[in-house]
């Protein structure tokens, strides 16, 4: 299928959306079914899919299916297939550690694979999309901790700190990525508290992060509870990893990126809904350019930044 014409503004037109939630994958060996919320364009086929990961912020619902819906509603007028899983580490569940098995970085990565090991199935659950999904073009998106999560599947490591062991979790199948407000390298750029309670960070490698993605960053995220380096924490995994790579970095922009986790969310320190609309729509030129080939969405968006006599950020590659 090929690309709806790109303006270097929008597709014309954005298409209406269809959202579902919750879709339920029975998930034996967890400790709750798999819940999802799937969101479409009304119409089109051969669509590609975006897996989005959700962070772990202050607020009760947002980290969990329900979440993102400045992006999601965008993406998916845009020409996506957008899929929210709902992860164990989300309130929503009332998280218990013990009860998870595995530690909640590696689960949240787990719950990645079994989408895309289940496609059909949640075709199958949503009739609207079935028969529409290219199970061949699929990114991942993830903010803060859900930017780890999506930093993983796109080929970062770790060493698991409970028995030393590195882990990989890289999934082939995904194509590209977007990191959002993700976080950095480990070692001295942490704080006692993330060493204490977020070991894992600890031995973050983004060399083997070799997935085509796009890294957003705000330059006044600073993290310092997390990190000691500041806001230029978040723009590890561009520094630190091999091309091709980008980084957005968005000027006066915090880690709530001006507010994508949801409409008029008080856990936003930034709120700009000019700011959220850029990242939506630069997001989405990103991800077209990637997994439809031959669009011009990504360039097109570039240089009009550039030409931006008062731009909302810069863009840089490798």
């Amino acid at each position: 299928m090929s690309a709806p014409a790109y303006t270097g503004d929008t597709v014309i037109p954005p298409t209406p959306v269809v959202s579902v939630g919750p879709v339920v994958l029975p998930t034996p060996g967890r400790a709750t079914d798999l819940q999802l919320r799937v969101s479409a364009p009304a119409t089109g086929s051969e669509l590609p899919v975006i897996l989005l990961s959700h962070g772990l912020g202050p607020s009760n619902n947002l980290s969990s299916l329900n979440g993102y819906a400045p992006l999601v509603n965008h993406w998916a007028a845009h020409g996506f297939v957008v899929i929210q899983p709902t992860h164990l580490d989300s309130r929503t569940l009332s998280p218990n550690p013990e009860a998870q098995g595995s530690p909640h970085w590696r689960t949240r990565a787990e719950d990645m694979t079994r989408i895309l090991n289940r496609l059909d199935a949640i075709e199958d659950a949503v009739p609207q999309l079935r028969g529409r999904l290219d199970h061949s073009r699929v990114a991942v998106a993830g903010h803060s901790m859900g930017g780890h999560t999506a930093s993983l599947l796109l080929g970062a490591r770790l060493t698991d700190p409970h028995d030393g062991t590195e882990v990989a979790l890289a999934e082939p199948r995904i194509k590209a990525g977007v990191l959002l407000a993700a976080p950095g390298r480990g070692g001295d750029a942490l704080t006692e508290f993330t060493v204490e309670n977020y070991s894992f960070f600890l031995t973050t490698d983004f060399s083997t992060m070799t997935t085509p993605a796009l890294v957003v960053a705000g330059d006044k995220d600073d993290s310092a509870f997390l990190t000691v380096r500041g806001p230029e924490w978040h723009t590890d995994p561009y520094v630190l990893s091999p091309g091709p790579k980008s980084l957005l970095t968005l000027f006066d922009a915090e880690h709530g990126l001006g507010g994508i986790s949801g409409y008029d969310v008080a856990e936003t320190t930034d709120e700009n809904p000019e700011r959220v609309a850029a990242v939506a729509r630069l997001t989405s030129a990103y991800l077209r350019s990637e997994l439809y080939p031959g669009d011009p969405a990504w360039q097109t968006e570039r240089e009009a930044l550039d030409a931006d006599p008062d731009p909302l950020g810069r863009i840089a590659s490798k």
